[in-house]
Order: C-alpha cells, then sequence, then structure tokens
C-alpha cells in the first residue's frame, strides 16, 4: 500500500457514520448487508448512506455486489489487511518483541 492510498482509507474512516457502516460490514462478514439495512440499523437516510458508501468503496474498504434488485455491501478484508500491515510496517524498528503486545490484541478478535 502507498501513502495516498492509505491516507484515502483512513480518511474514509475518519468520519463517525462510515466508521459505523464499516464496523457493522465486519460483524457482518462473510454475509455483508444490503445497503437499505446498513441504512436502516444505523439510522442514516438511504441517500446520504450511499454517499457513505460510495466513499468506503473508493478507499478499498468496501466492496459491492448486486443480488437481484439490492446491492450486497461488504467489508474488504484485503483492504483492511493492507490499511493494517501499511500501519504496523517497521513496527518497533525491527525489534519485535515491542510488537507482542499490539499482536495478542488482534489475535483473539480474528
Amino acid at each position: 500500500m502507498e501513502n495516498k492510498s492509505a491516507i484515502s482509507a483512513l480518511g474514509a474512516l475518519a468520519q463517525s457514520t462510515r466508521l459505523d457502516v464499516f464496523r457493522l460490514l465486519v460483524r457482518h462478514e462473510p454475509d455483508g448487508l444490503a445497503a437499505g439495512e446498513v441504512a436502516r440499523q444505523l439510522d442514516v437516510p438511504q441517500n446520504t448512506m450511499s454517499a457513505h458508501l460510495a466513499i468506503l468503496a473508493r478507499a478499498g474498504l468496501v466492496c459491492s455486489e448486486r443480488h437481484s434488485r439490492s446491492i450486497i455491501y461488504r467489508a474488504d478484508l484485503d483492504g483492511l489487511r493492507a490499511l493494517m500491515l501499511f500501519l504496523v510496517k517497521d513496527c518497533c524498528a525491527g525489534s519485535p518483541e515491542l510488537c507482542a503486545p499490539l499482536l495478542a490484541e488482534l489475535t483473539p478478535c480474528c
């Protein structure tokens, strides 16, 4: 991942509704949710939700797939993985023991 992509992803997540959307979609992996259901669960108007989902998609954090008349959104876990690796690359200046607490914290949630 390059700086520009990381900045785009972090910028997309730096807004409350988009962060909530992303976290909701991560909780609903691997099935994802229809755009209308995302809007309903977060109590956001559908047209506003569409704009938020588009920003997250451009940032590489969500992907979508049409199913009949619905568009199903899913968290792009490859995009999340790339962002996380970008953030911890060169972690602790080559001293892996310093990163052990971070890795231990992340392991149970995955």
